[in-house]
């Protein structure tokens, strides 16, 4: 089994993420990581899904994915054709004696704090998925008591777009 990133873009009617979600639960596959948004193209959505699987399988859905009727367009999205980004808030706990540790420590993540209250900090962080795994283990000793990460978002590299290619075919 291996990471794959897949961005699929569809018209945006409303049930179309849950038939492309439960096409997966359908097949047992778990989905890593899902982000949904609006596109540069009224009416179009993109959305990114990560999943863990072998080739044979991931065809197998890829395929039953192109026979929804308002799927536009699927792409694999190579970690070296495309700039993908991780996206999590952090509250971690930080009483006066830790702030400057928690603060030191974001900022060799380039991570940004938000929010500040006298027990506890809000960290925000943008980066590939180890980069954000590599922030959790550093401030997992502090006291991690929430956190919110949001999935995989994903653009191939060059000067083309998939909504170009969509909206042609």
């Amino acid at each position: 089994m291996s990471r794959h990133t897949l961005s699929v873009l569809v018209e945006d009617k409303p049930g179309v993420l849950a038939r492309v979600s439960g096409l997966f639960a359908r097949r047992m596959f778990n989905i890593d990581s899902l982000a949904v948004g609006p596109t540069e193209v009224p009416g179009i959505s993109r959305i990114t899904l990560v999943v863990d699987a072998d080739g044979h399988l991931l065809e197998q859905v890829t395929k039953q994915l192109n026979k929804l009727i308002h799927v536009l367009k699927i792409v694999e999205l190579s970690d070296e054709q495309s700039a993908q980004r991780d996206h999590i808030l952090i509250k971690v706990r930080a009483d006066a004696s830790a702030r400057i540790q928690v603060t030191q420590a974001a900022d060799l993540f380039r991570a940004k704090i938000v929010d500040v209250s006298p027990e506890s900090v809000i960290i925000e962080a943008t980066g590939s998925a180890n980069k954000i795994n590599a922030l959790l283990e550093v401030l997992e000793p502090f006291g991690v008591r929430e956190i919110v990460r949001a999935g995989t978002i994903a653009l191939s590299r060059g000067p083309r777009s998939m909504s170009e290619k969509a909206l042609r075919s």
